[in-house]
């Protein structure tokens, strides 16, 4: 073989293996991209089962077996003595963690916090009792980049 020859074949050796590198980095970053878009698909089902649970419950410790006519009549946002899964009414979750494992490749932590809201100003929470309440959802894993953030509002309706 002559030096010509061997150039050739080196230059071939190197596109060869550049070829081979390219297609490697390829699969691995579609493989890291699939992971993260499981992981996030299974974090929204997570917070939003949780909305769905909170939102299947009374608005309101006082309004749980009884109609409520006056926004003081509410009581105020938190557990009353309740424990997970006993939750009774939909402020019970304000503070409410969980972490979920049931995946072997994945833990979840859930965090939840509900507060009384202002209709003309939804995004702040505040203790000043009216007939609407915010749940925010958080949920986070450290198989996840993003943290995933879902949140729901409850209101309350009197009809006379």
């Amino acid at each position: 073989m002559n030096t010509g020859q061997m150039l050739i074949t080196i230059g071939a050796m190197v596109l060869l293996g550049l070829v081979v590198l390219r297609v490697s980095t390829g699969f691995l970053t579609t493989n890291t991209v699939m992971l993260e878009t499981k992981f996030d698909v299974l974090a929204v089902s997570l917070g939003t089962s949780v909305i769905e649970e909170a939102t299947g419950k009374a608005f309101d410790q006082n309004t749980d077996t009884a109609a409520v006519s006056l926004v003081s009549s509410l009581s105020t946002i938190g557990k009353d003595g309740e424990t997970y899964p006993d939750f009774n009414d939909f402020d019970d979750y304000d503070g409410f963690t969980k972490i979920d494992s049931t995946l072997p490749s994945a833990i979840f932590k859930i965090e939840c916090q509900v507060g009384y809201i202002n209709p003309s100003n939804p995004e702040v929470l505040n203790a000043t009792k009216t007939w609407h309440k915010r749940l925010n959802v958080q949920v986070t894993s450290p198989s996840m980049t993003d943290t995933i953030k879902l949140s729901t509002i409850y209101s309350y309706f009197y009809f006379r």
